[in-house]
């Protein structure tokens, strides 16, 4: 953060003045003795006006070309010390004249005096502000909290110049050389501070601090990528240009947060630990506008018309990072000058929320307005499918901001549904009163897409066909859970029930297709004339062969297990068949030479083996006719 937004090109104050090597030496001016000021009620007032007159004019930029080229605080700490203590006095001394002597001389000129001394420390004040920049960043502000942690009460730093260098001494190689000079910059702000506040100049002080440290804050953002974004800006930008700004963001709010505004945060404490409530409107004045530009951008984004597939995760990106930070947002901005970043934070979150659930429904709406009536050649996996689960997929990551997001009584409404009524009302639902919120979403979410492709298998050219489309898609589905949180968030029962009705589809698969060849080879090979059962099971298996085979099976294991369960079912009958005949006719070259027996046993296992190799491709195509009657209203 240091190397990110400061640059300094001239040397602390802080870290000269304890140089041996400062081009000022206390050579430069003779040095007055130095006086002891004690408490005013103990010493003349008369006396001490004069004594403060000699100390503040030495001082006064005005009126000496010496005070006007040099530091006090830069060119002798201990005399700083004294002058910070006459000041404090002159104003009780002020105070004694006005209450028991009113119009005397004396007060006029303890008036103007201070007037003088205030006018330099403001000159002081700024002088270190700006001369130490690099010193008072936000980071090395941090750590210095950080490792003071026992002393992080402002109220419990010690005004003593003496004790503060003890500090730095014992702390020795244990803190920077930054975090020394910062540490002595904000000892010395803090002390010009209380003295000018507690005279009643705080006004005065606060402009100089504001000016300095809202730049800095304003510099930060700047260079971390935050800037001010129109609505009519962003709805113009490309999507593209849009979410690298969105990544920027993300990057940037955790260090503008708990590195940039709680650095500041907590100089400022220090600064103006005097008086609450100036520390607090300073804070809210020089961190105000660029709070409301950070934690403005959200609400920004969440309200433009941008459709992109990237956006909800974005949104949840952004509702993750503004959902973690809200405690640390909440304590820096805790008072009542900094309410409406609060709210402003609070806001962007909530529209967020908005924004994601609105988002989620457009999904939802996506998948039920899908146009296309076609499945896909070979019975495959649908495009829809495809992208469906990979957006859900992903959407499984953000388990705990979906968490957050989702109303936590939320359940489908039956009634405004377009499915169809059997999945709604049937008792082997995929959701009940108890399930949790995000578990119902994510399961009614993936039924609307699996009654969707019900509605395509009915196009499907033949009910077989049909059977396989539902059981390749619904085992990518399967698969597509197993393989990702979805598997957390839907849980095991719903796994096995899925993979349970994927198997079902399977099953009616290979009645539909393979029945008629499995049937061709009857139970009791004495029943049935040998030529009549050949015949027939060569012109069933062929046919069913030449279709099955130009289908489509893409994933391994389903595809072994389709090939597995067909050949159980005809091979072993087959061969029945054929060893009842070979043991009749004698020979094999004689059982083969016969014209009604084409296929050896080992010719079947190796056409099952190979089936459904060629049909790789997966692209939706038109059918050419319907189902008159699906047979496939079953995922329930």
């Amino acid at each position: 953060m240091r190397k990110l937004c400061f640059n300094p090109k001239t040397p602390s104050f802080a870290l000269a003045r304890n140089s041996p090597s400062s081009p000022v030496s206390s050579t430069s001016c003779p040095t007055p003795p130095r006086l002891s000021f004690s408490e005013p009620t103990s010493i003349d007032e008369d006396s001490f006006i004069e004594e403060a007159e000699a100390l503040i004019l030495k001082w006064n930029p005005d009126s000496s070309a010496y005070a006007k080229v040099t530091s006090l605080f830069y060119q002798d700490k201990i005399e700083a010390k004294h002058y910070i203590n006459c000041v404090n006095q002159l104003h009780q001394t002020m105070h004694s004249l006005l209450s028991h002597n009113p119009s005397s001389p004396k007060l006029i000129l303890a008036h103007k005096l201070m007037q003088i001394a205030m006018k330099r420390l403001k000159k002081e004040f700024y002088q270190i502000l700006s001369m130490n920049r690099a010193h008072l960043d936000p980071e090395s502000v941090s750590a210095r909290s950080s490792r003071t942690s026992a002393n992080s009460s402002s109220s419990d730093y010690d005004d003593d110049f003496a004790a503060e260098d003890d500090d730095i001494r014992v702390a020795g190689d244990s803190i920077s050389e930054v975090e020394q000079v910062s540490s002595a910059a904000m000892a010395d702000l803090k002390l010009i501070a209380d003295c000018m506040v507690s005279s009643g100049y705080a006004k005065e002080c606060v402009s100089v601090y504001i000016i300095i440290r809202k730049s800095i804050i304003d510099e930060g953002l700047y260079r971390l990528g935050v800037e001010k974004l129109s609505s009519s800006r962003a709805n113009k930008m490309d999507w593209e240009v849009l979410d690298l700004k969105i990544k920027s963001w993300l990057e940037a709010v955790r260090i503008s947060v708990r590195t940039l505004f709680n650095g500041e945060r907590i100089l400022c404490d220090h600064v103006f630990s005097y008086s609450d409530s100036v520390r607090e409107s300073c804070f809210a004045e020089i961190s105000r506008d660029g709070a409301s530009l950070l934690f403005g951008f959200p609400e920004l984004v969440a309200n433009t018309k941008k459709s992109s597939p990237e956006k909800l995760f974005r949104v949840l990106d952004m509702h993750a990072v503004s959902s973690e930070l809200w405690p640390e947002i909440e304590s820096i901005f805790s008072s009542d000058y900094s309410s409406g970043v609060r709210s402003q934070a609070l806001a962007s979150l909530q529209r967020l929320t908005e924004s994601a659930q609105f988002l989620l429904a457009e999904f939802e709406a996506t998948i039920q307005k899908d146009s296309s009536k076609s499945a896909v050649n070979g019975g495959g996996v649908h495009s829809l499918t495809i992208q469906s689960m990979n957006y859900l997929s992903i959407l499984a990551d953000y388990v705990n901001v979906l968490s957050d997001i989702f109303p936590r009584d939320w359940i489908p409404p039956p009634k405004s549904s377009s499915l169809p009524e059997s999945y709604l009302y049937s008792p082997d639902s995929d959701y009940s009163a108890s399930t949790p919120a995000l578990t119902a979403r994510m399961a009614w979410l993936i039924l609307v897409l699996l009654c969707k492709l019900d509605g395509k298998a009915k196009h499907c050219k033949d009910v077989s066909l049909s059977y396989l489309f539902l059981a390749n898609n619904l085992w990518y589905v399967v698969a597509r859970v197993r393989s990702s949180n979805l598997q957390y968030v839907l849980g095991d029962d719903w796994i096995t029930k899925h993979e349970a009705k994927a198997k079902r589809f399977v099953a009616n698969y290979e009645k539909v297709a393979w029945g008629e060849v499995v049937s061709s080879l009857p139970a009791n090979p004495a029943a049935t004339e040998a030529r009549v059962v050949f015949e027939n099971f060569n012109l069933k298996f062929e046919e069913a062969y030449r279709k099955q085979n130009s289908y489509v099976v893409a994933d391994r294991e389903l595809r072994d297990e389709i090939k597995g369960s067909i050949a159980r079912s005809i091979v072993p009958r087959y061969r029945e068949w054929y060893n009842d005949l070979l043991a009749t006719v004698g020979s094999v070259r004689e059982l083969t030479v016969t014209v009604y027996v084409t296929f050896t046993p080992q010719d079947i296992e190796n056409y099952l083996a190979n089936l459904f190799l060629f049909g790789k491709s997966s692209s939706a195509v038109s059918s050419s006719s319907s189902v008159t009657s699906s047979p496939l209203r079953r995922w329930s």
